[in-house]
């Protein structure tokens, strides 16, 4: 899918889900709504969350996991489900950001080239929300940013048939609603509403708001690099993902809410997975680094030298990815 294919899809999975929201609103003041759109609503929602969570975010991108491939295989496709594109473009894309995280080249930092001001503040939030997918500039090339997961068929596989599994991510949830009442056929159709249209429309203004609000309002228990901030009114519903600035202080760990009280429902299910043998390397943060990270110490890139030479050798790796070169390139790692 090349970048052109790639706007019109966001264009699709953009405006059919706010028109099917307004339809859903008709419907719901007349009183067109049952139980099983509630019920689809929820599942769809927590499998396409999850898959966005822990399978494109901490399984693709930063590789916070390992697990079997059906399994890794099961949470890439509810990640496609989500309709926020392919894996191998969102993976890129992600990776990117943390390289070069609220710097020039950020594909989505709300804080680049933007006048000062209210109507440039508003203008860089709608940037980062979602504007940015439609940018003709945007460029973040899966062999560069993400070779490892380039020779994976199965991703490919999904980012070739983007369409047709995000429809199928639609109709599951009208044949669940379908199966569970019977065989009624307005189930069916409310289900594929709300399970289906609606619930991409929630589930993707939920990820990107963690892009907008996470990097302009909140707070900031780690000093790091970017503007990146914990919002704790969004971690239940993005799954986690909304501590955002534990986030960046420390990438490839698998569990975003640092704290006891920091609900993340996608760590819970890493968890899961490691404890039913499902899942093993999951990555962990030990307290001690933590405290360290947040005391304003880093024992991996402590001084400023420390960062450049790191830098230096990183643009001496890139172009060998380039090239073709098999190395992984990713700057998952760079806290």
């Amino acid at each position: 899918m090349d970048g052109r294919e790639h706007r019109w899809f966001i264009l699709g999975a953009s405006l059919i889900p706010l028109i099917a929201v307004f339809g859903a609103m008709v419907l719901l003041w007349n009183r067109i709504f049952g139980w099983t759109d509630l019920l689809v609503l929820f599942i769809m929602y927590a499998i396409s969350g999850f898959g966005i969570s822990a399978g494109y975010h901490r399984m693709l991108t930063h590789r916070s996991f390992e697990t079997y491939k059906p399994v890794r295989v099961a949470l890439a496709t509810a990640g496609v489900m989500a309709g926020q594109g392919p894996p191998l473009i969102w993976a890129a894309h992600h990776r990117k950001h943390h390289r070069v995280a609220d710097k020039e080249g950020d594909p989505h930092s709300p804080h680049l080239d933007f006048e000062p001001g209210l109507k440039g503040a508003l203008a860089g939030l709608w940037h980062a929300h979602l504007g940015w997918l439609f940018d003709d500039k945007l460029t973040s090339d899966p062999m560069r940013y993400c070779p490892d997961l380039v020779r994976e068929k199965p991703l490919r596989l999904l980012s070739q048939h983007l369409v047709l599994v995000t429809a199928a991510g639609v109709v599951l949830p009208g044949l669940i609603a379908y199966a569970v009442t019977g065989g009624d056929l307005r189930a069916l159709l409310t289900g594929m509403l709300w399970g289906g249209l609606v619930r991409i429309f929630l589930i993707n203004h939920m990820t990107y708001a963690v892009n907008s609000v996470g990097h302009y309002f909140g707070r900031r228990r780690f000093e790091t690099t970017d503007e990146s901030r914990n919002v704790a009114w969004l971690s239940l519903p993005s799954f986690g993902e909304a501590w955002h600035n534990n986030h960046h202080a420390f990438p490839r760990s698998a569990r975003h809410g640092m704290k006891w009280y920091e609900v993340d429902l996608s760590a819970v299910l890493i968890w899961s997975l490691e404890k039913t043998g499902l899942a093993w390397k999951v990555v962990r943060i030990d307290h001690e680094r933590m405290e360290l990270r947040e005391a304003g110490i880093s024992r991996v890139t402590g001084s400023a030298r420390e960062r450049q030479e790191l830098l230096e050798s990183q643009q001496r790796i890139a172009p060998l990815a380039e090239r073709g070169n098999r190395q992984d390139t990713s700057l998952v790692d760079v806290e």
